[in-house]
């Protein structure tokens, strides 16, 4: 008996170990088991929420509708159309912003300083520029005239816009502006003539033959130009200096020629002597003018004023002392008389 139950535990202690490997093996499948049933549990929990919250946006849509309107622009209207209306109004804002804190300029200049600057440097800069028939104009004055700048680029340059700015200055009657890729700037110009001074109001400016105002006012070099005197001279002086110059004895002591009353003129002489010219037949006037001085030396005699408007007699007006002195004359010329008839 000792002996039989000797060996049963000895097998039963063998046995065990096996038995415990047996188990745990058993647990874990459990273990894993009910750990894929609690991720189902949870991928079905989570599956339901989502359903539940669908469920719940479209109870909500469907209790409170939008306007018909807006219904009828979420339809009809493209995609983004929103996007981009914001963006215009974000760009109209900036615009008028610009605009009326008076930053248009500036903004534009801006604008085109940076279009050129990429111009320039792909090789557009303006290296070359050309200016023919220049008298009066500097080469700095014409392109600072015409708007070109050391910014300015040959691709972005407006010929047309640049050929109006230089016939705008009254010293410019014609110009030419051509773009000669891909650097050269040619300018011709056809400049104006200094022709008079002339003085209306007392202000003093120097014309050209067509009337056009070229400065308003007189450098040293323009001196030596006739003077023109008057409302309408201007425009009237070109005729009237052409037909004086024909008469060389009278044109080489005038110092200025007065238009009086947008009519007729008058010779004011460097002595001072004034000539007052009919209204018609001034070339006869001058013509009789003329041989007057040259037979009589009549700019000569001790005389203030010539009239010349009648037509069939000269009237002449001597100077004070003159005057006096041919009063004199006569009351001497009188006594004498006086004596011999007693």
């Amino acid at each position: 008996m000792d002996g039989a139950g000797s060996l049963t535990r000895s097998f039963l202690r063998s046995l065990r170990p096996q038995a415990d490997l047996k188990a745990a093996a058993i647990g874990a499948v459990v273990l894993l088991r009910e750990w894929v049933q609690d991720r189902r549990e949870d991928k079905r929990s989570a599956a339901k929420e989502k359903i539940k919250q669908k469920i719940k946006a479209k109870a909500v849509i469907e209790r409170e509708p939008p306007p018909r309107v807006v219904a009828l622009v979420e339809r009809y209207l493209p995609r983004r159309v929103g996007i981009s209306m914001t963006v215009l109004l974000l760009i109209g804002s900036c615009g008028l912003g610009i605009v009326k804190g008076g930053h248009l300029q500036d903004f534009i200049t801006a604008v085109s300083d940076a279009r050129n600057a990429m111009a320039n440097s792909a090789g557009f800069r303006i290296t070359n520029v050309m200016i023919n028939g220049r008298k009066q104009l500097s080469q700095d004055e014409i392109l600072a005239i015409g708007g070109v700048s050391g910014r300015s680029s040959l691709l972005f340059l407006d010929a047309d816009g640049v050929r109006d700015k230089l016939k705008a200055n009254p010293w410019i009657a014609d110009a030419t502006v051509l773009k000669l890729y891909p650097g050269q700037l040619m300018i011709e110009i056809t400049e104006r003539k200094a022709f008079a001074l002339w003085q209306e109001a007392g202000r003093l400016s120097v014309i050209a033959d067509d009337g056009a105002l070229l400065e308003p006012y007189v450098s040293r070099r323009f001196l030596s130009l006739p003077l023109v005197v008057g409302r309408g001279a201007d425009t009237q002086a070109r005729d009237f200096l052409a037909l004086l110059a024909r008469y060389p004895q009278v044109n080489s002591v005038t110092k200025a020629a007065i238009y009086v009353g947008e009519r007729r003129w008058n010779l004011r002489l460097k002595d001072g002597l004034d000539v007052r010219l009919p209204e018609q037949d001034v070339g006869n006037a001058l013509a009789a003018l003329s041989k007057l001085d040259k037979d009589d030396r009549l700019f000569s005699k001790d005389i203030v004023a010539i009239d010349m408007r009648l037509p069939d007699r000269l009237v002449v007006q001597l100077s004070d002392d003159a005057a006096k002195a041919r009063e004199d004359l006569f009351k001497d010329k009188k006594k004498k008389k006086a004596g011999d008839a007693a």
